[in-house]
C-alpha cells in the first residue's frame, strides 16, 4: 500500500521497532538498526516533534537512569485499522442507492464541519504560523505531515494517508484537504502528488493571499 511507504524510511522503521518493543533507547535502537546512537537521536528528535514518540527516564538497576522512547496514540494510528474497508464498504453502497451525488453531498457535510474545527485552530497572523498550526491540527489527525516555505506561500506535505485505498475508489475523499486549504489558508493551492493515484506522498504548493514580507521568510 502506498500509504505504508512511511515505514519504509528510517523513521518509519523506527516506529515500528519500537511498537514491537514498546519501549528502548537510542543505544537500543542503533544497535538493532546498525547506526550511531546520534543518528537515531536526530529522527527521535523528529518523531517525537510530530507527536509520535515520548520520552521517559528508567532506572534499570543502581545505574543512573536511562532514557527510553515509547510510541503515543497518534502513532498507533499510523498502523492498518481496517477502519478504511468499512468506509470503503458504506460508500460503496450509497454510490449505488443514491449516485455520486449522494456520496458528494455526505463529502460536503464532513468537509464543512471539517473547516469549523480547522479555524478554531488555524489563527495564525502570518503565513508561516497557519501553515505550522494546519500542519499539526493534521497530525493529530494521524496524518504525518510537515510543510516548508516557498516564495510566495509554503508546500505541505503529507507522508501518509489513511484513507488511501479509499481515495482510488472513491476520489471525493480528498475534497475534504481541499476545502480546508481554502477556508483555513485561502489564496491558491494545486496539489502536485497524491497518495492515492500513485505517488509517495500527498503534496501541496500553496500561495497565500499576500506575498510572504521579509519578516515572514
Amino acid at each position: 500500500m502506498q500509504a505504508d511507504r512511511f515505514f519504509q524510511s528510517t523513521r518509519g522503521r523506527i516506529v515500528e521497532e519500537l511498537r514491537r518493543r514498546k519501549s528502548a533507547s537510542a543505544v537500543e535502537l542503533a544497535r538493532t538498526f546498525g547506526l550511531s546512537p546520534n543518528a537515531i537521536r536526530q529522527q527521535l528528535v523528529v518523531l517525537e516533534r510530530d507527536g509520535l514518540v515520548v520520552e521517559k527516564s528508567v532506572r534499570r538497576g543502581p545505574t543512573k537512569p536511562t532514557y527510553e522512547f515509547s510510541l503515543t496514540g497518534e502513532a498507533e494510528k499510523l498502523f492498518p485499522q481496517n477502519y478504511d474497508k468499512m468506509l470503503g464498504a458504506v460508500l460503496r453502497e450509497l454510490r449505488q442507492q443514491y449516485g455520486p451525488e449522494g456520496v458528494s453531498k455526505v463529502f460536503d457535510g464532513i468537509a464543512k464541519r471539517t473547516v469549523a474545527k480547522a479555524k478554531e485552530r488555524v489563527t495564525g497572523s502570518n503565513t508561516e504560523q497557519k501553515a505550522a498550526q494546519l500542519a499539526e491540527v493534521l497530525r493529530e489527525g494521524g496524518v504525518v505531515a510537515e510543510f516548508s516555505l516557498i516564495d510566495g506561500g509554503f508546500e505541505l506535505r503529507e507522508h501518509n494517508c489513511p484513507y488511501s485505498e479509499v481515495a482510488k475508489e472513491h476520489p471525493e475523499v480528498c475534497s475534504v484537504i481541499h476545502h480546508v486549504l481554502d477556508e483555513t489558508i485561502g489564496g491558491e493551492h494545486i496539489q502536485t502528488e497524491s497518495i492515492a493515484t500513485g505517488g509517495a506522498e500527498c503534496r501541496f504548493e500553496v500561495k497565500a493571499k499576500k506575498p510572504l514580507s521579509a519578516a515572514e521568510r
